[in-house]
C-alpha cells in the first residue's frame, strides 16, 4: 500500500545517498542540479505534477553539452526536495523558483521551460517577474483548460476519502497513472524504476493531495493571456497523442499567446522532450539561440 511505501525521512543522511545539490530556502530544502555554472545564458527546467527532475534528463544533458548553463530542480513535495506542511498552490511553487534563483545568484534574465503543471508555474513566474524571464518554452502545458478529473481523482479531492484512496492505490497504481504519459510504452520500465524512489519518503502522498486540492489542475488561461501581452519570445511543443493534457487544449493557449512558435510532435504522448528528444532537442536549440 501507498502508506507503507513512505517509510523514510528526507534528511542530511538520506540525501547524502542521492545525486545533485541541495540548498535551504525559506520554505524548505530544494534538490537541484546546475551545469556550466560560469556560463552567462541560463535555462531553467520546471517539471510537472509528480515526476521529479529526472524527467528532464535528455533536455538537461543536451542543452548543457551545447554550452548553456542549465538548472533543474525538484518542486516541493517531489523527488528529494522537502515536503513542507503547506498549501501546494501556485504561490508556493512560484516562491520556490524565485527563492532558488536568488539563492544561486542567478540575476540575469533566464530562459524558462515548463512541462505540464510546470507550464502554469513558469507562466505565473513570468507574469509576476517579467524582468527575470527572457524567453518562455511550454511543453504540453496544463492550465489552458481545467484538467478533466477521472472519477478516482474527483474522489481524491474530498477530505479523508482522498487519503484512503491513495493509500489503497499504492505504488502499482501510481505507476499505471504515469504510464498514460507515454505513446511508446517500451520506455516505461526504466522511467518507473526512477519514479518510485521518491515514494519511499514521507510526505509525498500529502503533497500530491494538496496540489490537487489547491487548484493546480484548474484553468490558468488568464495568466497565459497576461504572458501573451508581454510579447516575449515563446515556443509551444505538444505531443499529438497526449491523453494527459489533450492536444486540443493547444488552441486555447495559442489564442491567449499569439505569436507563439508552435511545433506538433507526431506519434508522441505527454512528454515529447523525453519520448522524442531527437525531434525536440534541435527545436529547443534553435529557439534558444535566436
Amino acid at each position: 500500500m501507498f502508506l507503507r511505501t513512505e517509510t523514510k525521512e528526507l534528511n542530511d543522511t538520506t540525501r547524502r545517498l542521492t545525486g545533485g545539490s541541495f540548498v535551504l530556502l525559506p520554505e524548505g530544502v530544494t534538490h537541484y542540479e546546475l551545469s556550466n555554472a560560469t556560463r552567462d545564458h541560463t535555462v531553467v527546467l520546471v517539471h510537472g505534477f509528480s515526476v521529479p527532475y529526472f524527467i528532464f534528463d535528455p533536455t538537461f544533458h543536451f542543452l548543457s553539452q551545447n554550452g548553456f548553463r542549465v538548472l533543474r530542480y525538484d518542486l516541493f513535495g517531489r523527488g528529494f526536495s522537502d515536503r513542507p506542511y503547506a498549501d501546494y498552490n501556485i504561490d508556493l511553487f512560484v516562491r520556490q523558483l524565485a527563492d532558488l534563483l536568488d539563492a544561486l545568484r542567478l540575476v540575469r534574465p533566464i530562459c524558462l521551460i515548463g512541462l505540464s503543471m510546470g507550464g502554469p508555474i513558469a507562466a505565473t513566474f513570468t507574469a509576476r517577474h517579467p524582468q527575470r524571464v527572457e524567453k518562455l518554452v511550454l511543453i504540453d502545458p496544463a492550465g489552458a483548460r481545467p484538467i478533466a478529473l477521472t472519477r478516482i481523482l474527483k474522489a481524491v479531492v474530498m477530505p479523508v476519502l482522498g487519503e484512503t484512496i491513495l493509500g489503497v492505490v499504492g505504488t502499482a497504481g501510481m505507476a499505471k497513472y504515469i504510464a498514460s504519459d507515454f505513446f511508446d510504452k517500451k520506455l516505461m520500465e526504466n522511467f518507473r524504476a526512477k519514479y518510485v524512489i521518491q515514494m519511499q519518503y514521507k510526505g509525498f502522498r500529502r503533497a500530491l493531495l494538496s496540489t490537487i486540492r489547491s487548484n493546480m489542475l484548474e484553468s490558468f488561461i488568464g495568466t497565459y493571456r497576461k504572458v501573451g501581452a508581454l510579447n516575449k519570445q515563446s515556443m509551444l511543443l505538444w505531443g499529438r497523442n497526449d491523453t494527459t493534457v489533450p492536444f486540443n487544449h493547444s488552441n486555447d493557449l495559442l489564442a491567449a499567446m499569439p505569436g507563439t512558435e508552435f511545433h506538433i510532435i507526431e506519434d508522441c504522448g505527454h512528454i515529447p522532450h523525453f519520448e522524442k528528444p531527437e525531434t525536440t532537442n534541435p527545436l529547443l536549440l534553435d529557439f534558444l539561440r535566436k
